[in-house]
């Protein structure tokens, strides 16, 4: 991932969130990736850490047309994942997509209760709505049409060592291209010292 990504991807971020009335925290905790792809146009996410207390995460994420978070799961991250402006689809799956399951529907939170989707299916989820997504559930998501803001709550979040990619090459943080300086540090870095 290029460094000039990194910053482009942050700026739009800030513009987006001052343009519908999100302000960000004094200190900002930058969280940019490319999922290890190398096309951040297609499968970049910039994501602002709010919260990352050890019962609880709450983060803010900017996507724009295009881009899509990869289909995965959590082995313990319970989390809902809120369209706070524009439209956002997500898919969610019982298992593994490759899995052969009889599971011909189950069980899924939209906006805190609960309706039964098909293995695949994909929901549009207008701003304010919200998917709770338990550990097992592969999801995927992205933007509707345009940009999209997100919000995320869950449990304790380990980025790590919780996240389970459907894609193996996946890789949660990216290696950094330094094509021009960096404007914006991300929590996967540390500053150098002068």
């Amino acid at each position: 991932m290029k460094r000039s990504e990194i910053n482009l991807g942050c700026r739009q971020a800030m513009d987006c969130f001052k343009a519908h009335g999100w302000s960000l925290p004094p200190i900002v905790l930058w969280d940019v990736t490319d999922h290890g792809l190398g096309d951040f146009g297609r499968n970049g996410l910039v994501l602002v850490n709010l919260a990352a207390e050890p019962e609880y995460c709450e983060k803010l994420i900017y996507m724009r047309h295009g881009q899509v978070a990869p289909l995965h799961t959590h082995g313990k991250k319970k989390e809902d994942i809120i369209c706070r402006w524009g439209k956002l689809t997500v898919e969610a799956w019982p298992c593994r997509p490759d899995e052969k399951s009889s599971v011909k529907e189950f069980p899924l939170k939209r906006s805190g209760e609960y309706i039964s989707v098909k293995p695949g299916e994909k929901l549009t989820l207008e701003a304010g709505e919200r998917v709770t997504l338990v550990p097992g559930v592969y999801h995927s998501f992205w933007p509707g049409d345009g940009e999209c803001i997100i919000g995320e709550v869950s449990t304790a979040n380990d980025d790590s060592n919780d996240n389970v990619f459907y894609d193996p090459k996946i890789n949660r943080f990216s290696t950094i291209e330094e094509d021009e300086p960096a404007r914006f540090h991300i929590v996967s870095e540390t500053p150098q010292q002068s």
